[in-house]
């Protein structure tokens, strides 16, 4: 079972040149990231269209870790390091994870096919006439029901975000504590406690551990 995420980069067509650049550059910085972490025979991730990406994960319950890893990098992009800023988000995606078989894997994403995905495929265009950013396709249907409201909830959340709050979150979704993270952006180890309240990181990292923990339990394990 892998997992399957695709995601159209939002209004792309408004944005500066240079801030898309600027975003697409970023995407394949954190794609190289996640493939030194994990190890290219687990994670492949590919832009395609200029605006859109795709990605095959072969370790589905860390799937919304790491799209939560490629939001933060690119809703982080905008202003200066070390100022108080609260800029709106300028750049950000819609995205879809289906997790699911495989039933095609080939060297090229795009020749490749499965239940994954069509999870992740279907589910994107379903999206694009909602508000909804960020959404999940499994076999199971518990999952899904469950996951429906939870990431409705995360989006509502995440749509309050500033760039200063992104900025925090990924690099506590990188695993930095506190202190290196103030180190990094020259603020005070308390603005960065006070950011990732405001971001409401606590809710964030247990949705992470329940989202790891269903999948694991009810998709991997098969119970």
């Amino acid at each position: 079972m892998i997992s399957v995420i695709t995601a159209d980069i939002i209004a792309s067509s408004v944005l500066e040149d240079r801030l898309l650049e600027r975003t697409l550059d970023t995407l394949k910085t954190e794609f190289n990231s996640i493939q030194d972490d994990y190890g290219k025979e687990k994670v492949n991730f590919k832009i395609y269209r200029g605006d859109s990406f795709q990605g095959i994960l072969k370790i589905p319950e860390d799937s919304l870790h790491l799209v939560l890893q490629l939001k933060t990098a690119v809703n982080r992009l905008g202003g200066d390091k070390g100022t108080a800023r609260a800029q709106a988000i300028p750049v950000d995606f819609k995205v879809a994870i289906g997790i699911g078989s495989q039933d095609l894997e080939r060297e090229a994403i795009a020749e490749s096919n499965g239940q994954a995905f069509q999870f992740s495929g279907r589910t994107l265009d379903e999206m694009k006439n909602e508000n909804r950013r960020t959404a999940l396709t499994t076999p199971n249907e518990d999952i899904n029901g469950e996951f429906r409201t939870s990431l409705l909830l995360l989006d509502t959340i995440t749509d309050k975000w500033s760039t200063a709050s992104a900025e925090v979150i990924y690099y506590s979704l990188k695993g930095l504590k506190e202190k290196e993270i103030a180190a990094i952006l020259k603020i005070s180890q308390s603005a960065v406690n006070q950011r990732k309240k405001a971001a409401g990181w606590e809710a964030v990292a247990l949705l992470l551990e329940r989202f790891k923990e269903a999948i694991s339990k009810k998709l991997l394990d098969g119970k």
